[in-house]
């Protein structure tokens, strides 16, 4: 490698500081890779939350959007500023982009599912995306997307959006075969693009926590939780759906409850998990349950690294949240997916585990107990089976890195 790239300026993007552990765990992963490759590299995050992610990691952070306009609520208001305010903030992004990538030598679009719609307006994060793209450009920086992922995109004007910045991009992969064939679907060229595993599962082997229950046959079970929007859902009363999955997943801790056995809560997102996990606790209790005297570890990570040694404590994993069931698979532990979006499926298909998932809005408690008891009976097979995955996609992304950093990277 040139000693221009060994020492050059590499900024990362991505939703980084607002809670997400999975996101978090993303960053972390690419923060570790570059620094063991690039080590005088100097590294900074562009996120939704600069102020955190700088005293977390120590780097340098800017804000994706900088100088919100949030405020009144008034219709007529908000009008106004719009007009007289809009513009000239936009401009003011426009030059705070330049400034902030002026000098770097590549700007990384970090893994995340950044290229879907979920909850994301067209103007958000999406705008930003082809906002950051295009300075990137201008600023003659490497543009490149690594192992992303992508869809469903319903907007068109998303699409116009995700399409255009992917097109200015020198590299392209994705975390998973659905997401590179949706966006083939919706009109991207990107047969030539590549395909590795998730950023996460390139976490080095020495911060990962040992296995904590050295055979332990009533360790806990751990039983991961979202607050979800639903994307697949046939019905259009998210807020039913979403109070018929908390039901459900209170019968089935029940079963485990009934049973002597231990379950360790798991979320994922320091924000939006806090309602699942009181709206939980809340159906439990009306059904006569005392929880402070239940069998149930009800102690939310406050980083992802307590939530990796919380994984490693249980047996086994039952998780709704795409990263809660990824990190579980990474620590080598059988676990059953509770799918609300494409990428669940994708995983667990990967892995060979296919059969132990069901969609969370078509949720049956008896077929899941079902699955949970075939999960563990064959839990000893199955780890090894999942390790053996995992390093061959540790020495996946190995390439990835050697590719985007020795090849692409090079100057």
């Amino acid at each position: 490698m040139s000693t221009a790239a060994n020492s050059g300026k590499i900024a990362l993007f991505g939703t980084f500081g607002t809670g997400n552990l999975g996101n978090e765990c993303t960053l972390q992963a690419m923060l570790f890779n570059i620094r063991r490759r690039m080590p005088n590299a100097q590294v900074s995050c562009i996120c939704r939350n600069p102020e955190e992610t700088a005293a977390t990691y120590g780097i340098r952070a800017l804000a994706i959007r900088p100088m919100s306009l949030r405020g009144t609520n008034n219709r007529a208001w908000r009008s106004l500023r719009k007009i007289f305010l809009g513009i000239p903030v936009e401009l003011y992004r426009w030059f705070s982009a330049i400034k902030g990538l002026k000098g770097s030598h590549m700007l990384v679009m970090t893994g995340t599912g950044m290229l879907s719609d979920s909850g994301i307006h067209p103007l958000g994060l999406h705008y930003d995306i082809l906002r950051w793209s295009l300075v990137a450009k201008l600023c003659r920086c490497k543009l490149l997307f690594v192992s992303v992922g992508a869809g469903p995109i319903r907007h068109p004007l998303s699409r116009f959006f995700v399409k255009a910045a992917l097109r200015l991009a020198d590299y392209r992969s994705y975390r998973d075969s659905f997401s590179k064939e949706y966006l083939k679907n919706i009109g991207f060229d990107a047969d030539d693009d590549a395909v590795y595993p998730d950023l996460a599962f390139s976490l080095p082997e020495g911060v990962l926590p040992k296995d904590q229950i050295n055979g332990d046959k009533d360790a806990p079970v751990g039983v991961g939780l979202i607050t979800h929007y639903v994307h697949h859902s046939l019905s259009d009363d998210v807020e039913q759906t979403y109070r018929e999955y908390v039901t459900k997943m209170a019968s089935f801790i029940s079963r485990l409850l009934e049973q002597n056995r231990t379950v360790r809560l798991l979320t994922g997102d320091l924000v939006y998990d806090t309602r699942v996990r009181k709206d939980l606790r809340a159906v439990l209790e009306q059904s006569g349950l005392t929880y402070e005297k239940s069998n149930i570890l009800d102690e939310p990570a406050g980083s992802f690294e307590e939530l990796l040694s919380q994984l490693a404590a249980t047996k086994v994993v039952v998780a709704s949240r795409f990263h809660n069931l990824l990190l579980a698979l990474m620590l080598g532990k059988p676990a059953l997916a509770i799918s609300f979006h494409e990428k669940d499926d994708s995983l667990m298909t990967a892995m060979g585990l296919q059969e132990f998932r069901q969609d969370i809005a078509n949720l049956d408690v008896s077929a899941l107990i079902e699955q949970f008891v075939r999960l563990e009976q064959n839990a000893d097979r199955l780890s090894q089976q999942i390790r053996r995955k995992t390093k061959g996609y540790r020495r996946e992304l190995d390439k990835q890195y050697t590719c985007i950093f020795e090849e692409i990277g090079s100057v």
